[in-house]
């Protein structure tokens, strides 16, 4: 195990967020493919010169944002990356604000603070964060997980779906150092690195694991979904033009993994 520092109060996953060239046909194929439906779609997002479209996964946030104008961070983003790769990790907690200035005492700057009462959120530079953007944010009087959040719209919990996915389990990050990765991203978020039954650094939260693997460059490679049927998943992927292995695709950028 490696020492992070503790913080106080909780944290989770609260929303997974990639980036696509356009938003269709990614996020209709997403949700036809993995059972979700759409719960908001962000016109506030618009004046970064982006358009958005949000899923809940259980009561994790499944975002994608495609840019419609040049210029825009997404968009220099997918010329970075050739469209490979996750573009934020979204956690609430009860103090944004102090997860942000232990960040900056560890040399990670604050790229962005947004505040929208209730909603107070605090995202930090994705140079020095390494791989993906991390935010941190907090909705006044919505401890409640499946309690409001703003940026999923005012009644994102009714577009919940799990008779296809049921849950969204695991993220998988890719770095030619992946300890490396791991401890600085478990720096940064206040959890210790632990291992997985496969051996690799872990962060383990209340509803999500990180996983760090080897890889060419530093960047979020998978995301795993708990479903029903495994089969019946992978062939409804085959049926979009979208080629699977015995448990996985490539979709939005990122490798959709499947277990039952």
């Amino acid at each position: 195990m490696t020492e992070a520092v503790e913080m106080s109060g909780y944290i989770r996953l609260r929303q997974i967020c990639l980036v696509a060239p356009h938003l269709e046909p990614v996020i209709s194929d997403i949700a036809g493919i993995m059972g979700l439906r759409v719960c908001y779609r962000d016109g506030n997002v618009a004046k970064y010169g982006l358009e958005n479209a949000l899923l809940p996964v259980d009561t994790i946030l499944l975002e994608v944002v495609a840019p419609f104008q040049p210029g825009t961070a997404a968009g220099r983003f997918i010329d970075k990356t050739g469209g490979r790769g996750g573009y934020m990790a979204i956690f609430c907690c009860d103090d944004p604000d102090q997860r942000g200035e232990h960040a900056k005492a560890m040399g990670v700057r604050v790229a962005n603070v947004i505040d929208h009462p209730p909603y107070h959120g605090v995202q930090l530079h994705p140079r020095d964060c390494r791989a993906a953007f991390i935010e941190f944010n907090h909705t006044d009087g919505s401890d409640d997980i499946l309690g409001a959040y703003p940026p999923a719209g005012p009644d994102w919990q009714k577009s919940i779906a799990e008779d296809v996915t049921q849950a969204l389990i695991g993220v998988e990050m890719e770095s030619p150092e992946p300890r490396a990765l791991a401890e600085h991203w478990g720096r940064i978020i206040g959890i210790p690195v632990g291992k997985n039954a496969s051996g690799a650094a872990e962060l383990k939260l209340p509803n999500c694991s990180f996983a760090f693997v080897k890889g060419d460059s530093e960047i979020m490679s998978g995301l795993t979904f708990r479903v029903g049927d495994v089969t019946k998943v992978l062939g409804a992927a085959y049926a979009k033009g979208y080629q699977s292995s015995d448990d996985s695709f490539n979709l939005g950028g990122v490798t959709f993994r499947l277990v039952a």
